[in-house]
């Protein structure tokens, strides 16, 4: 993966970061996208310090002017986009989802659906000028099943799982490759934030009996966005100490 240039919406923290420094590591120039300014810039820093080039540019991914110039100043900076993690995302506030506010619920799917199908259409349109490339997009535990309070979020993942499969029939013949991830409740930066009994009772309802850890998930990632999983394509893995079993 030496040389390669991959791009990280979500790359301020959580799995964004733990995927950058992965890549960073092997060798790949990074982009890292983040809303945050202050958490993007520290993602950058860790790359340029394990030796590879890597930029910043924040944006708002449910903006089309936003994936837009992240995709034009990836293309500025280093020639060419060979990786994809599709990663930025939120969930929301854990209600019913008829109590879920007109407003909340618009927020989920502009970044969510929105922002992840922009990053499709302007990343993968410039993979196809210079030969393909792959992509990973983070779908999640309620991307497979439906778990309540969180409905507009589990449509918008459902929703992600779908432009996965349907990218994968229409572009695998033109060397783009596409996987979606479903991780389950980890130990990120959001969750940890959490009182600790509820914390407690979402390790409790795993049967594995923990929640993840992010490098766990970076772990599927690097490995799905390289030549070891090179026929991989159309998929979604889970990673959820089993969550989806039940």
């Amino acid at each position: 993966m030496q040389g390669k240039t991959a791009i990280i919406t979500g790359g301020g923290s959580g799995f964004g970061r733990e995927v950058a420094l992965k890549l960073a590591k092997k060798g790949v120039n990074i982009t890292v996208v983040d809303i945050s300014k202050e958490n993007g810039e520290e993602t950058v820093r860790l790359c340029k310090d394990l030796g590879v080039k890597a930029i910043f540019v924040q944006a708002d991914v449910s903006k089309v002017e936003d994936v837009r110039r992240y995709v034009k100043e990836t293309i500025d900076s280093f020639g060419k986009i060979d990786l994809f993690f599709n990663n930025a995302g939120i969930s929301g506030s854990g209600v019913k989802t008829v109590e879920c506010s007109i407003e909340e619920f618009n927020n989920i799917v502009d970044v969510n659906l929105k922002g992840v199908f922009y990053g499709l259409k302007f990343v993968i349109s410039e993979m196809l000028k210079t030969g393909g490339g792959v992509v990973v997009n983070t779908a999640s535990l309620g991307g497979v099943v439906g778990i309540p309070t969180l409905g507009a979020y589990s449509a918008t993942k459902h929703a992600v799982v779908g432009l996965t499969k349907v990218i994968a029939g229409e572009y695998g013949r033109e060397n783009i490759r596409i996987n979606a991830i479903a991780p389950g409740t980890n130990e990120t930066p959001m969750v940890m934030a959490y009182p600790k009994e509820a914390i407690e009772q979402m390790a409790e309802s795993v049967p594995m009996g923990r929640l993840g850890q992010p490098h766990e998930v970076a772990d599927v990632v690097c490995f799905l966005l390289s030549e070891e999983s090179s026929y991989i394509h159309g998929a979604v893995i889970s990673i959820d100490g089993g969550a989806a079993a039940l």
